[in-house]
């Protein structure tokens, strides 16, 4: 009996690896995208993917209207206007939008962003004109009625009060502000409650005339359908997208400067939320894959990460830890969030200190840095097995100017990464004497050290 328990034990492992490899294999085949690419007359960048085994299409449009290109004094308005864009039209109200999208079974949207802000649409083939009337709609009539507006900033205003009772909510927005000082990546995109009321509806008008113009934009088409189709659809309800006046050209650059500085808000909590961390890195930066390896190996590879091991499991400080790379179009963060007792803030500290100084002392395993890579370049084609996926990162790619061979060239990219290009990028971007350390806590029990203060 136990010989053959033993067997169908082995008949279920070889089974599960045969139809994991077949998964992966399937994967591995999403990497060959034929992405057909080409700029219009009016400066959209279009980019096509022609996937006819089912008959769905998905559309997504990153516009060039973050936050980055909003005033200081109405921070919220780039995330405000994208939020209205489906609140009504010349042509139709709010809920004429939502009846016509949802009669049909698709879906139409908008959402801010800090580099971009994004409109999609997903809908059947045989739909698609529907939807694409729809979706450039409200792209280019929104009509931004004054009651949706006054609805919407409530709405905001509402949401912002209530974050004010959550550390974690609390600690990440100290933590961007310390970070980016008055650069946009260091505000809310939703703004403040203050920002939020001085945004008018010329305000809104304004913005969205300067800044939501073809040769800002970027559309990324995944589905069934073929390249002259689309561009007949582009032709007939977006024909008049005509190029505007927009200042998206201009940088925002991160000043990279560090500090030591502790932030600490008393909150009668049991747990203290706490992160740390400092500036990062860019997007467009040559090192951003040895870093993600690095980091891997640190904080974000989850069980396997030595933040996890040596905190959770050899300690048992806290239930969860992670480190993050925030990178973005002109800079980016270094952090590590995590929730301890307040009576063992200051030993998480040191020791997450300690993980970094390690990290920066002395070269990775040979074992960490190929588990890394493998879990990278494996997880990487499930990021686009979808069509949604796959639009929504071709606009990125394509933002950030990752190349067309980005998709073939990223598995090398990451395998190309050395024990000692691991050593270098921590040594070269984390930092264990200026950085920013945010603790929300009942601070009479955390009792920072003074060497953290």
């Amino acid at each position: 009996m136990g010989k053959i328990k033993r067997i169908n034990c082995y008949s279920l492992l070889v089974t599960a690896f045969l139809l994991f490899t077949l998964h992966c294999s399937l994967l591995t085949a999403a990497y060959a995208l034929d992405v057909k690419r080409q700029v219009l007359k009016n400066g959209l960048k279009l980019l096509v993917v022609e996937r006819h085994s089912v008959p769905i299409v998905r559309i997504s449009i990153g516009i060039n209207a973050g936050n980055l290109h909003e005033p200081v004094d109405k921070a919220g308005l780039a995330s405000l206007v994208a939020g209205l864009l489906t609140e009504g039209t010349a042509k139709r109200t709010a809920r004429q939008i939502s009846e016509e999208i949802e009669f049909v079974g698709g879906s139409v949207g908008a959402s801010g962003g800090g580099d971009y802000v994004t409109a999609s649409l997903s809908v059947l083939k045989k739909d698609l004109d529907l939807g694409f009337e729809l979706l450039s709609d409200i792209i280019l009539n929104p009509s931004f009625p004054e009651q949706e507006i006054i609805k919407k900033k409530e709405r905001i205003k509402g949401a912002l009060r209530s974050q004010e009772d959550d550390p974690g909510y609390l600690s990440s927005r100290e933590f961007k502000k310390a970070v980016f000082g008055d650069h946009p990546y260091g505000r809310l995109l939703t703004g403040t409650v203050e920002t939020i009321d001085s945004i008018t509806r010329d305000d809104i008008i304004n913005f969205h005339a300067g800044h939501y113009v073809p040769e800002n934009s970027i559309m990324a088409v995944v589905g069934d359908i073929t390249n002259e189709e689309i561009e007949q659809l582009i032709q007939k309800h977006l024909g008049g997208w005509h190029p505007g006046n927009s200042s998206a050209a201009s940088r925002h650059d991160v000043n990279m400067t560090r500090e030591r500085k502790t932030i600490t808000i008393d909150k009668d909590l049991t747990q203290a939320n706490i992160v740390f961390g400092h500036t990062g890195i860019s997007r467009d930066n040559p090192d951003y894959y040895a870093v993600s390896v690095m980091n891997y190996i640190l904080g974000s590879g989850g069980f396997s990460s030595r933040l996890m091991q040596n905190i959770r499991d050899d300690k048992g400080l806290v239930y969860d830890i992670s480190s993050y790379f925030g990178a973005d179009k002109f800079g980016g963060s270094f952090q590590v969030e995590l929730q301890t007792k307040n009576e063992s803030a200051n030993t998480a500290i040191a020791e997450v200190l300690k993980e970094i100084n390690q990290i920066r002392s002395s070269p990775v395993t040979e074992n960490e840095i190929a588990d890394a890579k493998s879990f990278l370049t494996g997880s990487f084609p499930m990021r686009i097995e979808t069509g949604a996926r796959i639009a929504g990162f071709l606009v990125a790619v394509e933002y950030y100017g990752l190349g067309s061979d980005y998709i073939d060239k990223y598995p090398e990219y990451i395998n190309s990464v050395t024990r000692e290009d691991v050593l270098r990028v921590a040594k070269k971007y984390l930092d264990p004497e200026k950085y920013i350390l945010v603790v929300v806590a009942d601070q009479e029990k955390a009792q920072l050290k003074d060497e953290y203060k």
